[in-house]
């Protein structure tokens, strides 16, 4: 079957199959080929001709019989991971027909993941719409269902502008020229005008000194203030709708075109989170109110159907009180006391919400640990209701009328498209992109597993195995430690993060344990950090290995560690706490929690854990020494290296120097991988590919004693890629 083909202009369609991404499959080249044979008649041909020249007809069956071979299913690679593609963004058409969504592909000769647009009648084939060479984002259907608008970077734009694609076919055409990136991009109801955000333009001043090269800036002060615009799509005028010293950080415009709702916070930078409130004001900007006014952070801003009342998510109590799950907040639009809808009772940790067309319930994605659902909840206040129920990960929840769109993936699927409605007994799926997976690869099954922590709380995680596991049997043991850490891990494919069904096929079993201070088990869960961040928590990540062990899962000497950004803060500490494990990889990992707090772009999340800043009058220093890895350094034994982004904000790279100049120092064998370019979350997929297989030789180095080849990208089988150093010779 072929494969989607790629549109020659950004209005030309290509019908796609939405199975494997191989151009040709090996099996239907053979069935092809077999059905010419026989209907030709040479199948017959060759029957005669096997008693005159056996030897060359056996040759032709065994060449057809090893193409039949090839294709059967394989342990999964890191480049057939990095070819997974990624859907995302969907939107339902006003009459709830067809859905667009995004489709990320890898692109190996841009090194990077490209989105183009792509539409899918419900039960019908997709289509691909767009295929610009930097791609395409944000698509939006217009109220009459005729056109559809996204941002895009094109021609000599020095930033995304909004395109107008006509759904009958043709070529998108340019709305806005804005000094500025355009995103965020919303329709009125009429369709007569778009709204969007963009950041200030540099001054001419700025520009000047640019060319000059007289560019020295003032740290946390070299920023543009984001704000709303509108563009009216017949004459392409454009209107500001905000203004001032500050940044609008989210907007959502409601559905009679007579309101706005936004997040309002002093500057664009994320150090600023939890300085945002919620504001309303008519649509034309004017009339603007203050709706909340409190030191915790706001999102997922919307306004109800008839703009009088305004929701928001606030990792909060209903207090404000700031560490909490995620909990949802009402406030009229006109001013009043704003009320959490789901009670303090209720362990729901909510990560985005939606009005429904009636404006009297409220839909919520709610993540519940280790899996995620959705939910509906009246307005008014009262008991929510599941509406989705399974082993599965949800996205990109949106809606249409009474329609929902979303994502849904699990252990083999990235996060397929669906539609579903408050009465639906289950969502209907509309993509089939991921079928491939199954079929094609020898995929690790997932088992959600609990055991007892150290203090006898329930602790949960997810266990992947290796491919044709045998019970009985103990495997290497990677776990998988995940970030934030206010997060989970779930039923998933998995990413070159946390790459288990590459480790699958290698014959490792993976951990991702939801260790204490993970979402979606309660607030006193996740409270756990609150004045300690290694209190239970590496305690939750050593009593999920004893009890793969004890189940004869695991085997205790093969075992290795590895996590990104507050994942790599638990591996740092689990080399400090145990040298069980043979090796470890850490990625974007702190090292000790003062500089830390001072080289982050964001603080306000940290500040809980240690009972308040560094810089204060009595400032719990000792707290904050006490749960930095680095005060424990020298008892470090296990084989460890480190990644980092060259331009991480979010954890430095001096955190990872410091780490690995103290084992290197202390004669611990260590690495220290900088990637040029890259900020906390690596997006080149050469790096990505790296990344991967230096954790993989490493393992196999140290706790599988297995040779290990690299893996290189398509087209560049040749190539040395493998870095040589001192340690390596």
């Amino acid at each position: 079957m072929k494969s989607p083909s790629v549109a020659a202009g950004s209005g030309a369609c290509a019908r796609a199959g939405a199975a494997s991404p191989a151009i040709v499959s090996t099996t239907a080249a053979v069935k092809s080929f077999m059905r010419t044979l026989l209907d030709s008649g040479l199948i017959s041909h060759m029957t005669r001709a096997l008693r005159r020249f056996p030897y060359a007809v056996f040759l032709v069956v065994l060449t057809l019989a090893a193409a039949t071979r090839a294709q059967s299913p394989r342990p999964m690679g890191i480049v057939d991971l990095l070819a997974v593609p990624r859907l995302s963004d969907p939107q339902l058409s006003p009459d709830g027909r067809d859905v667009l969504y995004l489709r990320g592909d890898a692109d190996w000769k841009a090194d990077k993941r490209v989105s183009h647009i792509w539409r899918a009648r419900v039960g019908g084939e997709p289509v691909q719409l767009t295929s610009g060479a930097d791609g395409e984002n944000a698509p939006r259907w217009s109220p009459d269902g005729k056109t559809i608008a996204f941002t895009a970077k094109r021609g000599d734009n020095d930033g995304a502008q909004i395109y107008l694609l006509p759904v009958d076919g043709g070529e998108a055409r340019e709305l806005t020229s804005h000094a500025t990136a355009a995103s965020d991009i919303t329709w009125t109801p009429d369709g007569a005008a778009i709204y969007f955000k963009a950041p200030e333009p540099k001054t001419a001043d700025e520009k000047a000194r640019d060319r000059l090269k007289d560019d020295v800036y003032a740290y946390d002060e070299n920023y543009k203030q984001t704000h709303v615009w509108k563009v009216t799509v017949a004459s392409k005028s454009e209107t500001r709708i905000t203004d001032g010293d500050f940044s609008v950080t989210d907007y959502d415009l409601s559905d009679d075109g007579r309101k706005i709702a936004y997040l309002r916070a002093p500057t664009p930078l994320l150090g600023s989170g939890d300085q945002s409130e919620v504001w309303a004001a008519n649509a034309d900007g004017s009339s603007a109110v203050q709706l909340t006014k409190n030191s915790v952070q706001e999102g997922n801003a919307a306004i109800s159907p008839d703009g009088s009342q305004v929701l928001f998510i606030s990792q909060a109590n209903a207090k404000f009180d700031t560490y909490y799950n995620g909990r949802l907040f009402v406030v009229p639009a006109a001013g009043g006391a704003a009320r959490a809808i789901v009670g303090e009772r209720e362990p729901l940790d909510v990560d985005r919400a939606l009005w429904s067309k009636d404006g009297r319930s409220i839909y919520m994605l709610v993540n519940l640990g280790a899996h995620e659902e959705v939910f509906v909840v009246p307005a008014a206040g009262g008991a929510p209701r599941q509406l989705t129920d399974g082993k599965h990960s949800l996205g990109s929840l949106s809606r249409s009328g009474d329609r929902l769109a979303l994502t849904i993936g699990d252990s083999k699927s990235g996060g397929e498209v669906w539609t579903m409605a408050a009465g639906d007994a289950a969502p209907m799926q509309v993509t089939h992109v991921f079928d491939y997976l199954s079929r094609d690869f020898k995929l690790g099954a997932q088992e959600l597993v609990q055991w007892k922590g150290a203090d006898g709380a329930t602790v949960e995680g997810i266990v992947t195995y290796p491919v044709d596991y045998q019970r009985g049997q103990t495997y290497p043991l990677a776990v998988m430690t995940h970030g934030g850490p206010q997060a989970a891990d779930k039923y998933s494919i998995g990413s070159t993060t946390y790459e288990i069904q590459v480790l699958a096929g290698k014959g490792y079993v993976s951990l991702q344990p939801n260790y204490r201070g993970s979402t979606g088990y309660g607030d006193a869960f996740l409270r756990d950090m609150v004045g300690h961040y290694f209190q239970n928590a590496h305690l939750d990540v050593m009593t999920g290995v004893d009890e793969l062990v004890r189940r004869g899962i695991a085997d205790p000497d093969r075992m290795v560690k590895m996590g990104w950004s507050g994942g790599g803060h638990m591996t740092n500490k689990i080399i400090t706490f145990t040298d069980r494990f043979k090796a470890a990889a850490s990625g974007a990992g702190v090292a000790q929690w003062v500089s830390m707090y001072a080289q982050s772009d964001v603080r306000f999340q940290r500040t809980p854990w240690f009972g308040g800043t560094p810089w204060q009058a009595n400032a719990p220093i000792d707290v904050y020494w006490n749960n930095s890895p680095l005060k424990d350094v020298a008892k470090v034994k296990t084989p460890t290296i480190f990644f980092v982004g060259e331009r991480d904000p979010r954890v430095p790279m001096p955190q990872s120097i410091e780490m690995h100049r103290a084992l290197k120092s202390n004669g611990v064998p260590t690495h220290l991988y900088v990637a040029p370019r890259e900020p906390h979350g690596w997006g080149e997929l050469r790096h990505q590919l790296f990344k991967v297989n230096a954790e993989l030789e490493w393992f196999e180095k140290y706790a599988t004693k297995h040779p290990y080849t690299w893996e290189k990208a398509p087209g560049e089988e040749k190539k040395d890629v493998k870095p040589t150093t001192d340690q390596d010779r």
